[in-house]
């Protein structure tokens, strides 16, 4: 019965999980934050490092793709807080963190067309076709989280508005 109160057994197995729940976070939360913290300091190493030769183009495009993983990271510690306080699963981080894995994604595909040795004519072409199609299918990928984010922005800011509250006619 669905209507019982949380008390004797299933209350104290309740407070159990939920502790080990939050143990979980938390280890969850520092190993992020360490990681984090590691790839946003090789990020500013190749950043100084960049500063010494600009002549290579492709590290832009690396340190782009370390701050996203930063980014990434960063967003996702952000979900396992607002997870641990609420108690509740939202599907907006996740969204964002996919949003920027797929856009650092598109980067990487970029470096490594831009690196590509052009060996063989039959063996670029091949590689150029499977690139464009990976990136055809990551820009799908990019428009549908687009739109995914905005609705649930759309259907949260439609919930919030208070019942009764509506605005006077020409005013």
């Amino acid at each position: 019965m669905a209507d019982e109160p949380d008390d004797g057994a299933t209350g104290t197995i309740s407070k159990y999980f939920l502790k080990v729940e939050h143990a979980i976070y938390i280890a969850l939360g520092g190993l992020l934050s360490v990681l984090a913290l590691v790839a946003l300091t090789h990020a500013a190493l190749d950043v100084f490092r960049s500063l010494q030769s600009w002549n290579e183009a492709h590290r832009v495009f690396r340190v782009m793709a370390q701050l996203l993983f930063a980014l990434m990271l960063a967003e996702i510690l952000h979900t396992v807080r607002v997870s641990m306080r609420s108690g509740v699963l939202q599907a907006e981080p996740f969204l964002i963190v996919g949003l920027i894995a797929s856009i650092r994604r598109v980067l990487v595909i970029t470096l490594q067309s831009s690196e590509q040795d052009q060996g063989s004519p039959t063996a670029g072409t091949a590689s150029f076709q499977a690139a464009m199609i990976e990136l055809g299918v990551l820009g799908m990928l990019i428009l549908v989280m687009v739109v995914s984010i905005y609705l649930i922005r759309l259907s949260v800011g439609s919930t919030q508005k208070k019942p009764g509250a509506t605005s006077a006619p020409g005013g």
